[in-house]
């Protein structure tokens, strides 16, 4: 059995070196397939300009000039209008007698490269089949499911696992359950971190609700860590389910995955759920309210882009839709690995 509290060693860095790919192949992509940096170059232009300019929609857009504002390559100036950096003036405009272009563009036609383009033009995320049907890590009404289809669902929701062993102790710290008698962990996957909550807090009652298939994986950790009379298993669908009254909300890296709409309508069912007084918890990344970094996070973006409907958030965003929902929020609060928590509390 794991140790209540979290690791010794800081696996952040591992998870940055993973996901650096991502930097390398927005990058070029922008060079190579929609001369970001010729079209700023010729003339600046303001948001809706240049999305338009570019045939992109909101998520894509969002995804790929963060990413290129978060490596120092755009600008966004009071006014709202992007410009070159001058780094990206004198090393990216085609035909510079400094540029270095045509060398990033060597990749061009990489698989990686090739593949961010897709999903960058079609707004979709990657298909869970050689046909591009379905999605590989989310469940929705009408889409064809990895987490419905049992060995897949296994695989997927046992690699989510490695980074919330590490998370969820600190998570069970960072947010001290007082005198909450009930948690719902909404989406909760493996329920590792209701395991989390319940070990370091064992008057505390945790339902994991998600699709069946997940649970099965949700029912092996409560044995594992020998919670089973804490964790309650909920087979059910977090969009259109009856969410069961709560004390504790949890939402951990959950809202990435959805688009704003869901993720709005996801924290106002949410809030609904909580009794009075109740908190919703929402555990995630967090992009600057301005959507220009930290550069880590722009790029899990970039891979939450490709592999779900969603990207990473904002606490201003976040924030946002609690307020929305009737929630009062306080600052985030750091766990590991790049998480913050956000608590809303039920006015």
């Amino acid at each position: 059995m794991t140790p209540l509290f979290g690791p010794s060693i800081d696996p952040t860095a591992i998870f940055e070196i993973f996901r650096g790919i991502y930097g390398s192949e927005l990058l070029t992509a922008a060079i190579a397939h929609f001369d970001v940096f010729g079209r700023l170059a010729r003339q600046p232009r303001s948001v809706s300009d240049l999305r338009d300019d570019l045939g992109l929609a909101d998520r894509p857009f969002i995804v790929l000039t963060t990413a290129l504002r978060a490596m120092g390559l755009l600008h966004m100036t009071e006014t709202g209008t992007l410009e070159l950096t001058p780094v990206a003036s004198e090393h990216l405009v085609p035909g510079g007698e400094f540029d270095v272009g045509n060398y990033v563009s060597l990749s061009a036609n990489s698989t990686g490269v090739l593949e961010i383009v897709a999903r960058l033009k079609s707004n979709q995320p990657a298909g869970l089949s050689e046909d591009g049907d379905g999605a590989a890590f989310i469940y929705r009404d009408g889409l064809k499911s990895a987490m419905e289809q049992s060995s897949l669902a296994e695989h997927f929701t046992l690699a989510l696992a490695g980074r919330a062993r590490n998370v969820a102790p600190v998570l069970a710290e960072a947010v001290p359950v007082q005198t909450a008698r009930t948690l719902l962990d909404v989406g909760g996957g493996t329920g590792i971190y209701s395991i989390g909550f319940v070990r370091k807090t064992p008057h505390l009652t945790a339902t994991v609700l998600d699709r069946p298939e997940v649970l099965k994986t949700a029912e092996a950790f409560a044995q594992q860590y020998d919670v089973v009379k804490n964790i309650r298993l909920q087979p059910g669908d977090m969009f259109t389910d009856k969410l069961p009254a709560s004390d504790i909300v949890l939402l951990s890296n959950i809202l990435h995955d959805w688009d704003v709409p869901e993720c709005q309508e996801l924290v106002r069912r949410c809030a609904e759920a909580l009794n009075p007084g109740g908190r919703l918890v929402i555990h995630d990344v967090l992009l600057n309210d301005q959507l220009d970094g930290p550069l880590p996070i722009a790029l899990y973006s970039a891979a939450l882009f490709t592999l779900t409907e969603g990207r990473a958030y904002s606490a201003a965003e976040y924030e946002s839709w609690m307020n929305n929902a009737g929630l009062g929020t306080a600052a985030p609060v750091p766990t590991l690995i790049h998480c913050h928590a956000i608590v809303g509390t039920k006015r």
